[in-house]
């Protein structure tokens, strides 16, 4: 968990880097924006102001993000983006694997799946 919030700066870029690719598919954007949008946003599912737990659902969302990013994204395609080395990717890609593990893998495909 604290790879994943050290690297909550370089997502936030390479999100906004691949957002910008005419190769990531829309429905992808469309995820990655709504992401963007829900971490931004002060109406959370756990209120911040819980101690301990405020800031559980924000990451559940970046880990759920950077896991969809690595397994159906062409990883070279996020490493162009991302401005660490591919070690560093790696560690943030365990990270977010071992909280992602939480949500069930249909949901994961749904987001991130390619549609026609």
């Amino acid at each position: 968990m604290k790879a994943l919030l050290q690297a909550l700066p370089d997502l936030a870029r390479t999100i906004v880097r691949l957002a910008a690719d005419p190769i990531l598919p829309a429905a992808t954007k469309v995820v990655l924006a709504a992401a963007v949008l829900y971490l931004l946003s002060p109406i959370d599912l756990i209120p911040d102001f819980i101690p301990g737990l405020g800031a559980l659902d924000d990451i559940l969302v970046a880990a759920v993000v950077v896991d969809g990013l690595l397994n159906w994204v062409d990883r070279g395609l996020v490493l162009k983006y991302w401005p660490g080395s591919a070690e560093s990717l790696e560690r943030v890609a365990r990270a977010a694997r071992v909280l992602a593990a939480w949500v069930p893998q249909r949901v994961k495909v749904k987001l991130f799946a390619r549609r026609p």
